[in-house]
């Protein structure tokens, strides 16, 4: 029988490894043991008072502990909501209220240290647990009962296909971050979809560097290689310095990650000799060819680049692996999920004619969370999910973004892309990095700014770079201002948004006229 739910999905007895986490000496977690320990932590959540659809806010970090956790709140039909554990306590209280959490499971220690965390979920009556590995389990240490006090004892209970596993919330590009729930049948379409996609199988075993807080890391750099028997090494956080190390003496054979690791890597000091990558994962964020073929000569590996959102569990459209074609600068072909572009109206159009990309697939979420407006704005009439993104497939199907709808820049009715920008920048030789958006033009609207970091040892003014652009782009797609920066300010995750770049660089210019 195929799995129909997180509790499921991989095999239960098998004593094949599941999961290392890199330490002295490391801890090497078999598929038999990670149920025997899912199963014990099922159990304590139950005692606690955790029922179905219970809101289970896990604010730990890359962990055996999240994991074990994440798994148990999934199995006993509540709802994991992971959250970034650097988080101030406004944020947590936003989350923790927004949920109406039953529990905050903290890291040890955060309830002397009095942490964000716990502050948050006490204003909220959220019941206060650390959570931590210690000899071998995981234990759950109950430090404020909060709402569950008289609510103790709840039933084991068996997770069904329509529950809610999982809710995350949107980045928040356009006000207030929109819930999204998942359900198990969701999850696990993604699951099968990535190791499709892939021919992940049991030989596989994966570097973990992206948050599991994120639907990336926890989708194609865990619970997809769990369903396919294959193992994943789970590092505390990415470290440059130790990615290789780890990657090398666990065995790894591929990784998924944002564009601004993968850049990290290409920096860092190259392992000798280059370990055997099966291939590379690119997604969240648009590689630019130039990056994408500075890794598969670096690495020796095909690189793959996806296009994932959270309302669609994480993976859309992926570039095959070898024998078929990996196109640079495309996001690749639909993956166990239909993709057409449909004009505002719905309707299809020809290949090569840009409109926006829409999806539509057993993945896909079927609404977000109490907020109808958003529900009725995000599905055409036929079920496709609206993606925001604007994009066009080309002679071979295969999808090309060329920019968030919101984020194009619409200088006095010419429509850039800033993604192409992007890339055409990158080219330049003294150029590390480069994000294009729109800024307020009294003449045009929107007018074009560039933010730049510039390599180091390298010297760039923003009239050499705009003479430069000059021979590769139209005149008005020139910037009206290019602005130097050393970091470029980026999510918890790695992802670059327009909007957060946008701020950064016209506060610190106003700030530095003062």
């Amino acid at each position: 029988m195929s799995p129909t739910t997180l509790a499921n999905a991989f095999s239960k007895d098998s004593q094949s490894t599941a999961v290392i986490v890199p330490s002295s000496p490391p801890l090497e977690v078999s598929y038999r043991r990670l149920t025997a320990d899912v199963r014990l932590f099922q159990q304590k959540l139950a005692k606690l008072g955790i029922r179905p659809e219970s809101a289970v806010s896990i604010a730990l970090p890359n962990s055996y502990e999240f994991i074990v956790s994440f798994l148990a709140a999934a199995w006993q039909r509540a709802i994991a909501a992971p959250l970034n554990p650097a988080y101030k306590q406004s944020e947590f209280e936003f989350y923790i209220d927004d949920l109406s959490s039953a529990v905050a499971l903290v890291p040890k220690g955060a309830y002397a240290q009095d942490a964000a965390a716990v502050r948050a979920a006490r204003k909220y009556k959220a019941a206060i647990v650390e959570c931590y590995f210690e000899g071998d389990e995981v234990i759950l240490d109950v430090k404020e009962k909060g709402k569950l006090a008289d609510n103790a004892n709840a039933a084991v209970e068996v997770a069904q296909p329509d529950d809610v596993a999982l809710v995350l919330h949107t980045s928040g590009t356009t006000g207030r971050p929109k819930a999204v729930p998942l359900t198990h049948r969701n999850l696990l379409r993604t699951m099968k979809n990535i190791q499709a996609t892939y021919e992940l199988t049991r030989a596989d075993r994966t570097m973990l560097v992206m948050p599991l807080f994120h639907v990336h890391g926890l989708l194609a750099g865990f619970l997809a290689p769990l369903a396919s028997g294959g193992s994943v090494v789970v590092p505390l956080k990415f470290s440059a310095s130790e990615f290789w190390r780890d990657f090398t003496q666990h065995g790894a054979n591929w990784y998924t990650a944002v564009p601004t690791i993968h850049q990290i890597l290409l920096k860092s000091p190259l392992p000798s000799p280059i370990p055997q990558i099966r291939f590379i994962r690119s997604c969240s964020s648009p590689l630019s060819p130039k990056v994408f073929h500075e890794l598969e000569k670096t690495f020796n590996a095909p690189v793959l680049e996806a296009y994932a959102m959270t309302e669609a569990a994480h993976q859309m459209t992926s570039n095959p692996l070898p024998p078929g074609k990996r196109h640079p600068g495309s996001v690749g072909i639909g993956q166990g999920v239909e993709v057409k572009i449909l004009d505002q109206s719905g309707n299809e159009v020809p290949n090569g004619k840009e409109a926006e990309i829409c999806i539509r697939g057993e993945n896909v979420t079927k609404g977000y969370l109490n907020n109808p407006s958003a529900n009725a704005s995000s599905f055409t009439k036929d079920g496709f999910f609206r993606t925001g993104d604007q994009g066009k497939k080309d002679d071979d199907g295969y999808i090309i973004i060329t920019g968030r709808i919101k984020e194009l820049i619409n200088k006095g009715g010419e429509k850039i892309s800033p993604i192409e920008l992007d890339n055409v920048i990158a080219h330049h030789p003294s150029v590390s990095e480069a994000v294009s958006f729109a800024m307020e033009d009294e003449h045009y609207g929107q007018d074009i700014g560039v933010a730049v970091v510039v390599k180091e040892g390298k010297k760039l003014d923003g009239e050499e770079l705009k003479k430069w652009m000059s021979e590769k782009v139209a005149k008005f797609k020139l910037p009206k201002k290019v602005f130097f920066t050393d970091v470029m300010p980026k999510t918890a995750t790695g992802k670059i948004q327009r909007r957060l770049v946008a701020e950064a660089m016209i506060k610190n210019a106003q700030k530095s006229k003062l």
